[in-house]
């Protein structure tokens, strides 16, 4: 699709670009874009840690589970 685009139709679209926002409209876009691509990086690294620690919490709490007796059941046992 872009393949056919040389550098002299690039320079027309960006000076286009440039004239229908101007240049600083155009630097507040690209830091409005990176701001929300760090904020979303960053909140996609969040989620993923909080799975792996909740994935870590279940695992130990059902190895916890399986090799300790429930101790209500034993001493209600251990009473009669």
């Amino acid at each position: 699709m872009f393949g056919s685009l040389g550098a002299p139709e690039l320079l027309i679209i960006l000076a286009i670009v440039v004239v229908l926002f101007g240049a600083t409209r155009i630097g507040d876009i690209g830091k409005g874009i990176g701001r929300g691509i760090r904020e979303f990086r960053r909140e996609l690294k969040d989620g993923q840690e909080e799975d792996a620690q909740h994935a870590k919490d279940s695992s130990s709490l059902s190895s916890t589970a399986l090799s300790e007796p429930k101790t209500e059941e034993n001493k209600t046992l251990q009473q009669h």
